[in-house]
């Protein structure tokens, strides 16, 4: 029988310990869950994702990097390590709202400083909802070099998914450049303005075939050997399947450029979630995706099994030059590298410049009946966001209400907490409309001169706000592109598309306010606008910006800031870099 004092030792061990845990892992940002951790190396390694030998980001010598599965409300862990030799990285997780942990969001100059090389920094949040997310580099223009991944968060085994299939599989899909982010990035800034062009190839789960014969740096010598078909990554990804099983594909897609079209030869698509929320399901021969998007469609396997298939994705709503990316459906038992009997040129694909059917999809997208969360009948503001291309001081830059918007040297998060007032202009409100009585939407920006900012909106905590996308014309003529616009820290309702300039007195007559989707990405259409809502109820400071990459290099984001004043103290490891050196 254990004697009392040694039994009251081992009782204020125990307490101890389990005070030192809640020291560490504070309450409100610990889940119902699981804790899951993992141990990340980032750095760069040469890889030929498509043939051609490039320095490409790897996390643990993966690219894409591993993929994180979780249950909901379990806590992740990332202790992520930078083995960059030069260069400082900052990682955002993608669709996670990081409720209670902000300073996580891993966006540099907005809730953290970068992480310096050498350094390690430990990431911890919470996902508190079931669904398809991504994980991707938030410093410069890295993301483009392989910073990249998935996460999968499965719903209690007490509430089941409104649909049923065998077996979970991600297709991962990628535009892919073979000159670095440093020389793209370079151009972008440089008088005059280099554009980054067409992207080289596209991957389908980190994978693809460049003709290496269209390779000129080989052909001409100036680089040996640097495109080589016979490499052992130089390989199209394979997916198994099993006759007559149902499979569940979660598509992400985080394209430095692109919008895309996937299809799977002979097969439909039914589309159910969006963005980590249930979608009443239609199917598709195409699906369209942009930049920052999840889709999860289900796939039966109910074909022809003596024969592979061809799975492919090509550039929409630009006039691309770069080759359609293609995979292998495989049939199993048939061998994975039996090529399909057909031409991959042969897969019917979109016409690039179809804005209807573009357009048509995402009007098709509604919430599930079942998990339909209404949105707030009326807002309390309204924000109209006219994006522009612009010149400031000779550099092209991409502007929202003719600003052009840019980082502070010390993060939004710990200037509002810390009450620096000088670290960015707290004086600047930037605009919430546009001269939109005399404004063109189908010329060339007549005021072609901008001003750049790092002036945020600042919202009453638990206000409703309407944000207005409207597109216009860019520098160029006859021009206007199409833009992916992703929120940090919040979803939102998708109330409404349409063709031309937003009318705000006869427009948002025709909102759904029934079923709209809720989503954290959502594209505006060339020469269109994009109606969505949201509440400020989460607190901290949150980016919103195009999601691709040289357009958010180039100015085109904006932040918004509430409830600052209810977030916790903030942790040292977010500091050290503009005013936090003190």
């Amino acid at each position: 029988m254990m004697r009392p004092k040694r039994f009251l030792d081992r009782v204020h061990v125990f307490i101890l310990m389990v005070l030192c845990f809640i020291a560490v892992f504070p309450t409100s940002v610990i889940g119902q869950g699981k804790i899951r951790r993992f141990k990340w190396e980032v750095k760069y390694e040469f890889k030929s994702p498509d043939c051609f030998e490039k320095l490409v980001i790897t996390v643990n010598g993966k690219f894409p990097g591993p993929t994180i599965k979780a249950n909901q409300g379990d806590t992740i862990i990332v202790e992520l390590k930078n083995s960059f030799l030069t260069e400082n990285v900052a990682v955002h997780w993608h669709g996670i709202r990081q409720i209670r942990t902000p300073w996580f969001d891993g966006v540099e100059g907005v809730t953290q400083c970068p992480i310096l090389p050498g350094e390690v920094f430990i990431y911890q949040f919470v996902v508190d909802r079931p669904g398809t997310y991504m994980y991707h580099s938030h410093y410069g223009m890295q993301r483009e070099s392989g910073l990249t991944g998935m996460i999968r968060v499965s719903p209690p085994v007490t509430e089941p998914e409104p649909f049923t299939y065998d077996y979970d599989r991600n297709v991962f899909l990628t535009d892919w450049y073979h000159e670095s982010m440093a020389e793209k990035a370079t151009g972008l800034a440089s008088i005059p303005f280099k554009w980054v062009g067409e992207p080289e190839s596209l991957l389908i789960q980190g994978r693809g075939i460049f003709n290496c014969s269209n390779d000129l740096s080989t052909t001409q010598n100036i680089v040996p050997g640097v495109c080589n078909a016979t490499n052992a990554d130089c390989s199209r990804f394979v997916l198994t399947v099993i006759p007559g099983k149902t499979y569940r594909l979660r598509i992400g897609s985080l394209t430095s450029l692109s919008a895309l079209s996937f299809q799977i030869e002979g097969h439909n698509l039914t589309v159910v979630e969006a963005d980590g929320h249930y979608v009443e399901p239609f199917i598709v021969k195409n699906l369209f995706i942009y930049s920052g998007e999840t889709y999860s469609v289900l796939l039966k396997a109910d074909q022809n099994p003596s024969r592979n298939y061809w799975i492919t994705t090509s550039i929409v709503s630009r006039p691309a030059n770069t080759s359609q990316g293609t995979a292998v459906l495989n049939y199993y038992p048939n061998h994975p590298r039996r090529l399909p009997p057909t031409l991959e040129s042969s897969i019917l694909r979109p016409i690039w410049n179809d804005t209807r059917r573009r357009l048509a999809q995402s009007l098709a997208i509604k919430a599930r009946g079942g998990f339909i969360h209404a949105p707030p009948k009326n807002s309390d503001k309204v924000i109209v966001l006219l994006n522009t291309q612009n010149e400031v001081n000779g550099y092209r830059r991409w502007s929202v209400n003719n600003v052009s918007y840019h980082h502070p040297k010390t993060p939004y998060l710990i200037a509002l907490k810390q009450n620096l007032t000088d670290a960015f202009d707290w004086s600047f409100t930037p605009p919430e409309n546009y001269d939109s009585l005399n404004y063109n939407i189908s010329q060339v920006p007549p005021n072609a001169n901008a001003t750049t900012s790092d002036g945020i909106y600042r919202l009453r905590f638990g206000s409703t706000v309407d944000v207005i996308l409207q597109n216009a014309n860019t520098m160029n003529r006859d021009n206007s592109e199409t833009h992916p616009w992703h929120l940090h820290g919040h979803d939102f309702w998708v109330l409404g598309y349409g063709v031309g300039k937003f009318n705000e007195s006869e427009d948002p007559k025709r909102y759904n306010l029934i079923n709209p989707i809720m989503k954290n990405t959502v594209a505006v259409q060339p020469f269109g606008w994009t109606a969505l809502r949201f509440r400020a109820d989460n607190p901290g400071v949150w980016s919103f910006h195009c999601h691709i990459e040289s357009h958010f290099f180039m100015g085109m984001g904006i932040v918004f800031e509430s409830g600052v004043d209810r977030v916790s103290n903030l942790p040292s490891s977010i500091m050290g870099c503009g005013q936090t050196k003190r």
